[in-house]
């Protein structure tokens, strides 16, 4: 069986293993021993754990992967919803330390030649970080409460009055009060408890490849994009310049309800790479010199650029949260923050119910329903944009990217951005108090 654990200590987490910033709930004994289980952890199972572990719930957290996920792209967080959750949290210090510190990213020619910028606060927000550091940091900031078990995934759920009883693919069964999917895109959780995926997971009709690699060209904090009809290469630097990130998006030709994940081996890196370099055959630039490096990359990385959809999160003793329920798509710019402001909205609600799910999942609904409506419409129709499918519609965005600095809205992109990251009216759930500024906690 390959599971590691970690098991949760007898008495309270020392306070080194927190920020003293952390917020200290007063209503610690809310959760009463209640145990969830959430499988997923990345971004937003963790930081659920955070929270609702400070609430007095039991937390168990179940990662299909052997171990934490390096790698990954850049993810960001804007406006002051999402940072002050964070700062709450105690790890907003630690998020700004670890921040990749991006400058413009440029579009380049055949030749390498730049032909235009994008300033960094359109893709950026106000803090970026590699999705694998914020990983790290929040399962440090969760590990002495929580109980993670790696290498092993939920295999089915049955549901009673008084709780789950779980099956695990490797593990024995066991017993849950509730149980959390924040399982991402393809979530298990949600097969099990909603339904098959294609009733959920709309494609965009792109997909993305990740990866890492040398950073041969020397940038020093910024990125460089090639764009192709129906095919964009981006490489930025990364942890200091020492490494690079190789970001490829390009159109897929799809039958309807199925993705380019699924079609080409979802757990099959080399059906993935495969398809990369067919698809990028003969693209210029520094394309061919990327693709020889992406078969040696440990941490590939392929999926669909997808969103989810969903009338309901919830059912029974199961919820969902971040990408699981609610993806706005890669291109948003928005779900990292969402999830962990998500995650922030269920474990207070859990605790605000005394634990109560079937109140505490309904006030879930209705707090995030129009903030997340408000961040899927980001991520509609942004491809059409980044990835345009025809020469005109490529010489068109090239022509756009190179005007963009010149004009007089050219901040209303991250401004319009920003106001939708702030657009939910938090309470407090009784821990410290931020209430008077807008987008936080009152």
């Amino acid at each position: 069986m390959n599971t590691h654990r970690h098991s949760k200590p007898e008495q309270t987490m020392s306070t080194q293993a927190v920020s003293t910033q952390a917020a200290q709930p007063t209503n610690a004994l809310a959760g009463a021993g209640k145990s969830v289980l959430i499988s997923g952890a990345s971004v937003a199972g963790p930081a659920l754990a955070y929270w609702l572990s400070r609430y007095g719930f039991r937390t168990t957290v179940v990662e299909r992967a052997p171990a934490l996920r390096e790698g990954g792209y850049a993810v960001d967080f804007r406006g002051d919803a999402h940072l002050s959750v964070l700062e709450r949290m105690g790890i907003l210090g630690d998020i700004e330390a670890a921040r990749t510190n991006m400058g413009a990213m440029s579009y380049v020619n055949d030749a390498g030649r730049k032909i235009a910028s994008m300033p960094a606060d359109l893709f950026a927000g106000d803090v970026e970080i590699l999705r694998g550091d914020l990983a790290r940091i929040l399962h440090d900031a969760t590990r002495d409460r929580t109980e993670y078990v790696f290498g092993d995934s939920i295999a089915d759920l049955a549901e009673d009055e008084n709780g789950v009883e779980v099956s695990f693919e490797h593990g024995a069964p066991r017993r849950f009060d509730l149980v959390i999917g924040a399982d991402g895109l393809h979530s298990r959780v949600r097969a099990l408890a909603f339904g098959p995926e294609q009733s959920f997971v709309r494609p965009s009709g792109l997909s993305c490849a990740i990866f890492t690699t040398a950073n041969h060209l020397g940038l020093d904090h910024t990125g460089l994009a090639y764009l192709n009809p129906g095919k964009v290469v981006t490489m930025y630097s990364a942890r200091g310049n020492t490494e690079a990130k190789v970001v490829f998006y390009f159109v897929t030709k799809e039958e309807p309800g199925a993705d380019a994940a699924s079609h080409h081996g979802r757990r099959d890196p080399e059906q993935q790479k495969k398809l990369v370099a067919q698809t990028y055959a003969g693209v210029g630039w520094e394309t061919p010199r990327l693709l020889s490096a992406m078969w040696d990359a440990t941490d590939f990385y392929f999926d669909s650029i997808s969103q989810v959809r969903m009338d309901s999160w919830t059912r029974g003793r199961v919820a969902l949260l971040g990408d699981a329920a609610w993806c706005p798509s890669p291109l948003s710019g928005m779900g990292t923050g969402l999830a962990v402001v998500g995650a922030y909205v269920l474990a207070g609600e859990l605790a605000a119910a005394a634990g109560d799910h079937r109140t505490a999942f309904t006030r879930y609904r209705n707090v995030m329903r129009d903030y997340v409506l408000g961040c899927q419409k980001v991520g509609e129709g942004v491809g059409r944009w980044m990835v345009p499918d025809n020469r005109f519609m490529a010489w068109f965005v090239n022509q756009n990217y190179r005007l963009l600095p010149y004009v007089p809205w050219k901040g209303q992109i991250a401004r319009s951005a920003r106001k939708t990251a702030n657009a939910i009216d938090l309470a407090s759930y009784g821990s410290t108090d931020l209430s008077g500024v807008t987008g936080r906690p009152r």
